[in-house]
């Protein structure tokens, strides 16, 4: 098992890796629609640079497409999600040595996504809450991540080590495009099957699949109490 380096950040996606889905069968077609949506969109926007972060936030037609898209579930949010097994062990964790975490999601915040932060007391874990509304591409672009990253500390410098967790293929995408245009390490983990694929496809090691946030929160605990000149990444 290769060593990793200790985080200064952590970026967390929400659905699938935060909090899940009651009904997975909900979250996959949600998924596809949010995956359609976004290939409509990024035929408009592929040729711009990806450090380009100075654009408006997604224009309105995108954002009322998330909204009749969430609005689908006409449920309270208790009675669609449930935290993901563990999560606020991890959480903590990383609250007690100071690290500081994002939620870097590409779906709706009102109405939904802070409404879940809200409801289930993980907003607190949070200084800095990037959703649909707040960004003008999608991941696997990076700019969902740069956003983040610049409410927490700007500028980043080559000290810094982002960890950027997700479920899926583009939060893996995402996190490795971030890091050939961010001057520090930007490093991607997989919470979920695809996500662990993706990993393996891109040569990523094994060590970046999350299993099991209790016992992931336990090895996040032992390399933060490692001094740094001992942690290895390869």
């Amino acid at each position: 098992m290769t060593s990793l380096p200790a985080p200064t950040i952590v970026l967390l996606d929400m659905d699938g890796t935060t909090v899940r889905h009651i009904n997975p069968k909900l979250l996959s077609t949600l998924e596809l629609i949010d995956d359609c949506l976004f290939k409509l969109s990024s035929a408009f926007t592929r040729q711009q640079p990806l450090l380009n972060t100075s654009h408006q936030p997604t224009n309105a037609s995108g954002a009322m497409a998330h909204r009749v898209l969430h609005s689908l579930r006409r449920k309270k949010v208790n009675e669609i999600v449930q935290p993901c097994p563990g999560v606020f062990t991890f959480l903590n964790v990383l609250k007690e040595h100071g690290i500081p975490i994002g939620i870097v999601s590409n779906g709706l915040g009102k109405g939904y996504g802070h409404e879940i932060l809200e409801t289930f007391g993980l907003k607190d874990y949070f200084k800095a809450q990037i959703f649909r509304e707040d960004i003008h591409k999608s991941k696997p672009h990076p700019d969902p991540l740069i956003r983040a990253l610049k409410q927490i500390k700007d500028p980043l410098d080559e000290q810094d080590v982002v960890w950027h967790i997700g479920d899926r293929h583009k939060d893996i995408v995402a996190a490795l495009n971030a890091n050939l245009i961010l001057p520090c390490e930007v490093i991607p983990f997989s919470y979920g099957v695809p996500a662990a694929i993706t990993i393996l496809k891109k040569g990523v090691s094994p060590d970046h699949i999350i299993l099991n946030y209790a016992e992931f929160a336990g090895r996040v605990k032992s390399i933060l109490k490692t001094p740094p000149a001992k942690l290895m990444y390869s």
